[in-house]
C-alpha cells in the first residue's frame, strides 16, 4: 500500500495484469483473532448504543464455542442462525465456525414451510434464533432434526419461549473460553450452507468454504483502494443471513478490524440518523438503499460526506442514481456483481480508473470470468457477442449440499455457471444484458428487461421502475413497466412511453404502464419480478 493508502494496481486496469492475493491460512475466526490482538481496544460493534471491542468479541465467540460443544457440536455438524443482524448473529457465526461446524443460514422472515425444508435439508440439529421467531421454530421443531434451539432477546424478552429452549446470555455467562484447537482445512472445509431464494425452483444449499468467504473479503479489501486497515466504519444494514451482507457487512469489517455500525433493517430515517452519528466511511448497500438516501430531505444536513466508499449490489445500479449519490457524498458508489455461488462478488467496477456506463466492471482478483455459448456452455465466445457468464476463483462454490446433478450442471471444471446473460468489451469490461429466466420474448424479439429500466430511471419523474414480460396473445409476450413516481410527481403511462420512444426500438417500448405506491421486494431491497408476473397471472 503507498503512502496514500491506495494500491496502484488499480490505476493500471485493464492493461495490467489482475494483482495475486496472498491468501492466509486462516479462517474467519482466525481473522477475527487477528483483529482483536491487533486492536484490542478498538469498537468492533455498535448496535443500538452497545459499544463491544474487538477484545470483548473474540472472548464472546470463544466462550460461546464452549458451550455449542458442551452441547455436542464438533466439527461437521450444521447450526442453523436464523436472526436479523444483531451481535448475536456475529457471535454465533464464528463460534460455530471456531468448533468446524457449518453455519445454516436461515432468512428470519421464512414461514413453516421454508424454515422445514432448510432444517431437514440440511440437517441442522442446533438453530439460534431472535427469541420472537420461536413460534415459527416451534411449530416445525418435532418435524425435523433439531434437539436444541437457544433464544436470545433483542431488548425485552418476546415471551415466546418454553421449557425446552436455552437462552445465549446464560450460556455466555456460564462458559469459559474454547481451549482446544479445532483442526480446519481452510481449502477444503465447508463454513456455510448459503441457500438460494429458490426462486426458479427448490431452494438449493451451496456450500462455501472457510477459503471462498475469507477470500472474498480480502478480495473487497483489495479493491476498496483507500481501505485502511483498523481505520474504518462500516454501516452494515445489509443482512447477515444474505451473501451479500455476510461478506461486505460482516466479514470485510474483521478483516479490516473496522468497527460495524449494525442496524436490523433498512429504516430511511433511522440510516440517517446514523450516519449523522457514527460518520460510516463505507455503506455498501443496494440501489433502493441509495435512491432512498439520495431523496431523503436535506441529506447533505447527516453528514453523508463522511462515506468515501460503497459497493452496490443485487441489482442493477441505474447510472442517474449513481451520479447523484456521489454528488451528494463526495464519495465513490460502483456496481458490482456475484451471486450466493460465488460468495458472491466476482466483478466490480474500480474505485480507481474507468467505471463504465451500465456495466459491473472488471474481474476481481484472482478471478476469471468469460462469456460461453448458451446451448452448450463449452465455446468461449468473442468480444461484443452475448452468451452466459461464467466464472472461476477462489470464492467460488465447493457445490450444492446433497444435490450432485445440481452441481454437476452449475459447477464444471470449477467454472460456476451464473445462469445471466453477458457480454465482454474489447477492455474486459463485462456487461449483464439480464437473467436467462427475465428474457421477455415478444413477436420473435428477444427482449431484456433491463434495457428499458436504464431508460425509465432517466425519466425526471421517476423514483423506482421495473419491467417484465406479460401474457400476449397475438406477440406471446408484450413489455409492461410498473414506475414509482418521486414525491408530489404526476405523469400519465402514455407520456412514459412517449419519453421512452426516441430512446427505444419500437419492439422493446412498454404496451401497458402500471403506477404503484411500491415494488414487491426482498429484505435486501431487489424487486421481485417473480411477484408481479405472478400477480398477472392470477387476473
Amino acid at each position: 500500500m503507498s503512502e496514500t493508502g491506495k494500491k496502484p494496481w488499480l490505476k493500471k486496469y485493464p492493461e495490467g495484469a489482475r494483482p495475486n492475493i496472498e491468501y492466509p491460512e486462516l479462517s474467519m475466526p482466525d481473522l477475527l483473532n487477528r483483529a482483536a490482538r491487533d486492536f484490542p481496544d478498538r469498537k468492533a460493534i455498535i448496535f443500538e448504543g452497545v459499544e463491544i471491542t474487538y477484545r470483548v468479541l473474540a472472548g464472546m465467540v470463544s466462550a460461546f464455542a464452549t458451550a455449542l460443544r458442551k452441547l455436542g457440536v464438533n466439527k461437521g455438524d450444521r447450526v442453523a442462525l436464523m436472526t436479523p443482524n444483531s451481535p448475536h448473529y456475529i457471535v454465533g457465526f464464528y463460534a460455530i465456525q471456531k468448533l468446524g461446524a457449518i453455519v445454516v443460514q436461515v432468512n428470519p422472515m421464512y414461514v413453516e414451510r421454508e424454515l422445514e425444508h432448510i432444517l431437514s435439508d440440511s440437517g441442522a440439529e442446533v438453530i439460534i434464533a431472535y427469541d420472537a421467531l420461536y413460534p415459527v421454530i416451534k411449530s416445525v421443531r418435532d418435524v425435523t432434526p433439531l434437539e436444541h434451539v437457544i433464544l436470545f432477546s433483542l431488548g425485552q424478552p418476546a415471551g415466546t419461549a418454553d421449557e425446552r429452549c436455552l437462552h445465549a446470555e446464560q450460556l455466555l455467562q456460564e462458559n469459559p473460553p474454547l481451549t482446544e484447537k479445532v483442526d480446519i482445512d481452510v481449502v477444503n472445509d465447508v463454513a456455510v450452507f448459503q441457500y438460494t431464494g429458490g426462486t426458479t425452483g427448490v431452494s438449493k444449499g451451496a456450500m462455501l468454504t472457510h477459503r471462498n468467504i475469507a477470500a472474498n473479503a480480502l478480495q473487497m479489501t483489495e479493491w476498496i483502494t483507500n481501505c485502511e486497515y483498523g481505520q474504518e466504519t462500516v454501516l452494515s444494514v445489509l443482512p447477515f443471513f444474505h451473501v451479500y451482507g455476510l461478506t461486505c457487512g460482516l466479514n470485510f469489517p474483521v478483516v479490516n478490524a473496522a468497527t460495524m455500525v449494525i442496524l436490523p433493517r433498512f429504516e430511511i430515517e433511522k440510516v440517517m440518523q446514523t450516519i449523522k452519528s457514527y460518520r460510516p466511511t463505507i455503506f455498501p448497500g443496494v440501489p433502493t438503499m441509495y435512491i432512498a438516501v439520495n431523496n431523503f430531505p436535506h441529506a447533505r444536513d447527516y453528514g453523508v460526506d463522511s462515506i468515501k466508499g460503497c459497493i452496490s449490489g443485487s441489482a442493477p445500479l441505474p447510472v442517474e442514481v449513481a451520479n447523484k449519490f456521489e454528488e451528494l457524498t463526495g464519495g465513490y458508489l460502483v456496481e458490482g456483481y456475484g451471486l450466493s455461488e460465488t460468495s458472491p462478488i466476482t466483478n466490480c467496477n474500480p474505485f480507481l480508473g474507468e467505471r463504465r456506463t451500465g456495466s459491473i466492471g472488471l474481474p476481481f482478483p484472482d478471478t476469471e470470468v468469460k462469456i460461453v455459448d448458451v446451448e452448450t456452455g463449452e465455446k468461449e465466445l468473442s468480444t461484443g457477442e452475448e452468451g452466459e457468464l461464467i466464472a472461476r476463483g477462489p470464492q467460488c462454490m465447493k457445490g450444492y449440499w446433497n444435490m450432485p446433478e445440481e452441481t454437476a450442471h452449475s459447477l464444471r471444471n470449477g467454472w460456476v455457471y451464473t445462469g445471466d446473460i453477458g457480454k465482454m468489451d474489447e477492455d474486459g469490461y463485462f456487461y449483464i444484458v439480464d437473467r436467462k429466466k427475465d428474457m421477455i420474448v415478444a413477436g420473435g424479439f428477444n427482449i431484456y428487461p433491463r434495457e428499458i429500466e436504464e431508460v425509465l430511471f432517466e425519466h425526471p419523474k421517476v423514483r423506482e421502475a421495473v419491467v417484465t414480460g406479460i401474457p400476449d396473445p397475438y406477440r406471446g409476450e408484450t413489455v409492461k413497466a410498473y414506475v414509482v413516481l418521486k414525491e408530489g410527481q404526476t405523469v400519465t403511462a402514455e407520456e412514459v412511453i412517449d419519453y421512452c420512444r426516441d430512446k427505444l426500438a419500437k419492439y422493446k417500448l412498454p404496451r401497458q404502464v402500471e403506477f404503484r405506491a411500491e415494488l414487491p421486494k426482498t429484505i435486501v431491497g431487489k424487486i421481485l419480478r417473480r411477484k408481479l408476473r405472478e400477480e398477472e397471472a392470477n387476473k
